[in-house]
């Protein structure tokens, strides 16, 4: 499924005395791009698991068939999962993993505790033996467009056996009351996760009403995650264990993002699509977790978006665990359109598409 799509290649003005440039990765995408069983997904989330193995967390997944480039006799389900064993794609092999409905129907891997809604599964992490993941609790409204839904709630799982199939997972869930939602003011946290210095650094996303998202911060000793009265959140002149003081960061953030160090910038570097929905794929660097945060560069353009005034592209993030080299990030993301139907008609959309960045020194 990848003939056809081009090799989108782009290489943008110095950031502070490097250069960037990126070039679409159909080696990564072909990974991806099945015929049975799992056909897609959007969500694209990855946690280290060991030295060899990645895990990939998913959202709203397609099960079922693609015939002549349509999915057919296919369902969705909420969430997924799957093991990469290596990051070489020249060698690697992809497992999927979701549930199973009582007759036997693919059903989402993990499910809300209360029973409501169901869950988006964003980024995690493996601490003292255990996986630690962040779980967006969402549900439908009134809206018919593809947008509706609203978040309802957010989780942390707690998993005992990280290192069993997905579908053997003993999962705790403990709910975080620094999550904030309504029309006017939102706030939730797991959009991406740092450890660095002893301590996780649990990102999250703001957004008030017509202004946008922004990057807010929370950071807890990596010994004491699941103490949710450890956390610390980042104020403008430093850290507080008031939730109501935490400060925006960052402005033109999505809901989902990534947070990485680079070696060979020796800096951290931020990858989101610009503002959630776009297809730029920007680049922002910082010499601490918090920031401050350079100037928003752009690194790729989606060419999905030209194909069609319904597409559009979001959740762009990095996969630093993937890259060969100090100086190169694994970033996917995910092509979408306004109409659903059209997801069915076209399997060339909804599927993890992987960019190869670069930074080279001028």
């Amino acid at each position: 499924m990848a003939a056809g799509l081009g090799l989108a290649i782009l290489i943008v003005a110095p950031v502070r005395g490097a250069e960037w440039s990126a070039q679409s990765a159909p080696e990564y995408d072909q990974l991806f791009q099945r015929t049975n069983g799992w056909i897609g997904a959007d969500g694209n989330f990855t946690v280290a698991l060991t030295n060899g193995l990645t895990l990939w967390l998913f959202s709203d997944t397609f099960v079922g068939e693609v015939r002549d480039g349509h999915r057919t006799n296919a369902s969705m389900i909420n969430n997924s999962a799957a093991w990469q064993h290596g990051p070489d794609p020249a060698s690697t092999r992809v497992e999927f993993f979701h549930g199973k409905s009582s007759d036997g129907k693919p059903a989402a891997l993990i499910t809300p505790a209360d029973g409501k809604g169901w869950f988006w599964l964003f980024h995690g992490v493996m601490s003292r033996g255990k996986l630690f993941l962040f779980l967006v609790q969402i549900e439908r409204t009134d809206d018919k467009s593809v947008f509706g839904f609203r978040q309802i709630g957010l989780w942390l799982g707690e998993i005992s056996n990280p290192l069993a199939p997905p579908t053997r997972w003993n999962v705790t869930q403990k709910k975080i009351p620094f999550a904030q939602f309504g029309t006017g003011d939102h706030r939730s946290f797991g959009s991406a996760v740092l450890v660095t210095n002893g301590f996780v650094y649990i990102y999250g996303a703001h957004e008030q009403k017509k202004s946008g998202k922004k990057m807010i911060l929370a950071r807890v000793p990596e010994t004491d995650l699941e103490e949710l009265a450890a956390w610390q959140f980042r104020a403008q002149d430093g850290w507080t264990t008031k939730a109501s003081e935490m400060a925006d960061l960052c402005s033109g953030m999505a809901s989902e993002y990534s947070v990485s160090w680079l070696p060979s910038l020796r800096r951290y570097v931020l990858i989101c699509t610009e503002n959630g929905l776009s297809d730029k794929i920007v680049a922002r660097t910082a010499t601490a977790p918090w920031g401050p945060w350079s100037e928003a560069t752009v690194v790729y353009r989606c060419p999905e978006s030209a194909w069609d005034k319904r597409i559009f592209c979001y959740s762009a993030k990095a996969h630093p665990m993937l890259a060969a080299s100090p100086d190169e990030l694994i970033v996917t993301y995910a092509a979408n359109s306004f109409e659903f139907t059209q997801i069915f008609n076209d399997a060339r959309l909804y599927w993890p598409r992987f960019v190869r960045v670069t930074i080279s020194q001028p």
